[in-house]
């Protein structure tokens, strides 16, 4: 009875709909002035229709909704689609949610419905299992073995793959999709950092890569399941259509190419047994399949779901949020020379020869990714639910019914919290007067989280964002396809919908 109920409101809300739609075109209020008004809490069909119409320019509108509403507002969906939201960028209510009260705000069975792709991995889990496995990535990740391995593999690959293809489209004078290219340079380092398999994707031959493929087709279902009832999105899922087919074609690529890998490893571990060699590291896989038990008593190294879980969790985080971060720190370079200008002079007085032991004296090139990072985080947005009843900094009431979005997005464009240039890239609000790089509190600047789930790849995706920057910006100039279209995709990792096109020259 509930699933013909909620068919039937579908079929009221789309003809309802159209009505509104109709409506609007008449009174021409497509206007950005009106987007709060257009989200009215209309009977039995709630927002949608507002949404529905704002769903192509998802991550503007919502940040102008935000800019409009004191930086909190409440969402609700059609009735009995158990669909309410509160999306929200206030920094105390930020700060109260993954900090000061995150025991109340776990990722929960709702969370981890929503994200079922990812198993129980590191960003599903909760409790003691989260613990072991943040303690346990902590330790590899932390490692100085594992960042050296972490830098010389991204060197390698640099050296090896990128400035191959580079070189080439200068001399043939082609152009380069800057997002492929780093999809294809991330993933086969995270391969090799995770799994110490190399898929070599990043060559002139440009070969296809189904994982990457996988990952955008998961990544976009994800996202809207958020916004439909989830005997929905299940059905659809079951039958295999829409997004919900592109999550399964998804799900068969990441359990292929893991069963294959972790099948390889486990036979190389037997035969060869594990490298000891002194200052040499060890890929995540070796490491989560040989951990020691007795230190974490919730891991399960010999259970090849577990591993799956673990390794594809980690490999998405390394490989997307990185190649997101690269595809729009060049696009917003080439939209800003004088800031090439500054990172280019800064390189060769720093770093006339590359040493890793140098990045750190970079200091424009770090406010540059902070700012790419505050602009275009590669997480737009998180999501958390109450355990019980609770009440924000702001005085909204919120319980376990209730889903709570935090528009990462949006909370980098607010005047209210980074001032009236807050749409502009200047690295500059990041160097202090000193000439030290800008700390802020991560409740402002959540590109990596905040709280006891903050990011613990941060340094190593510094390290490696400004590795690829230093080979490019030394040697090439960029320029980006005049009227070249890049508009995110509404998604759960942010990406361009065309791509980056790019004409390389040689400096």
């Amino acid at each position: 009875m509930a699933v013909n109920v909620g068919l039937f409101e579908i079929c009221i809300t789309f003809i309802f709909f159209l009505f509104f739609l109709g409506l609007l075109f008449h009174k021409n209020l497509f206007n950005k002035k009106f987007l709060k008004h257009s989200l009215t809490n209309w009977p039995v069909i709630g927002m949608l229709p507002g949404l529905l119409l704002h769903f192509n320019r998802f991550y503007d509108a919502v940040t102008e909704l935000l800019e409009a509403s004191n930086m909190t507002f409440a969402y609700k969906g059609p009735r009995l689609s158990g669909i309410n939201i509160l999306l929200t960028v206030d920094p105390a209510n930020i700060r109260h949610i993954l900090s000061s009260n995150f025991d109340n705000y776990p990722k929960g069975l709702e969370f981890k419905k929503i994200f079922d792709v990812l198993g129980d991995s590191i960003f599903n889990v909760d409790t003691e299992l989260w613990e072991d496995m943040r303690n346990s990535s902590h330790a590899i990740l932390g490692h100085q073995d594992f960042q050296r391995f972490w830098v010389s593999t991204s060197v390698n690959k640099v050296n090896q793959g990128l400035v191959p293809i580079l070189e080439n489209a200068v001399e043939k004078n082609i152009l380069v999709d800057f997002q492929d290219l780093f999809h294809r340079f991330l993933f086969d380092t995270s391969s090799i950092l995770m799994t110490g398999y190399d898929p070599r994707c990043l060559s002139i031959e440009m070969p296809k890569v189904e994982f990457s493929d996988a990952v955008d087709g998961v990544a976009d279902g994800i996202f809207y399941r958020h916004f439909k009832p989830v005997f929905l999105w299940k059905l659809q899922y079951w039958l295999g259509f829409g997004v919900e087919k592109s999550m399964r074609r998804g799900l068969a690529v990441f359990d292929q190419l893991l069963a294959k890998v972790i099948s390889a490893k486990r036979e190389e571990i037997k035969v060869h047994g594990i490298r000891d060699s002194e200052g040499e590291a060890i890929d995540v896989l070796t490491y989560y399949m040989t951990i020691d038990t007795t230190k974490y008593k919730h891991l399960k190294p010999s259970n090849d779901k577990f591993i799956r879980d673990t390794i594809l969790g980690i490999l998405i985080a390394a490989k997307d949020t990185t190649s997101s971060a690269l595809t729009c720190f060049f696009w917003l370079l080439s939209k800003n020379p004088e800031a090439i200008t500054k990172i280019r002079q800064e390189i060769n007085k720093e770093m006339p020869k590359f040493d890793p032991a140098d990045l750190n004296k970079l200091v424009y090139l770090d406010a540059a990714v902070c700012e790419t990072l505050r602009l275009y985080p590669s997480v737009p947005f998180n999501h958390k639910s109450p355990a019980k009843p609770d009440v924000l900094p702001t005085g909204h009431r919120v319980d376990k019914n209730w889903k709570i979005v935090i528009p990462i997005y949006a909370l980098g464009r607010m005047k209210s919290v980074w001032g009236d240039d807050a749409k502009d890239f200047r690295p500059e609000r990041w160097i202090s007067d000193s000439g030290m790089l800008r700390h802020e509190p991560s409740h402002k600047f959540l590109a990596f989280n905040a709280g006891p789930r903050s990011c613990l790849g941060k340094k190593l995706t510094f390290l490696q964002m400004k590795t690829v920057a230093v080979e490019i910006i030394r040697n090439y100039d960029i320029k980006v396809v005049e009227g070249h279209k890049t508009e995110p995709v509404p998604s759960v990792l942010l990406r361009m919908q065309h791509g980056l096109k790019a004409s390389v020259t040689k400096i």
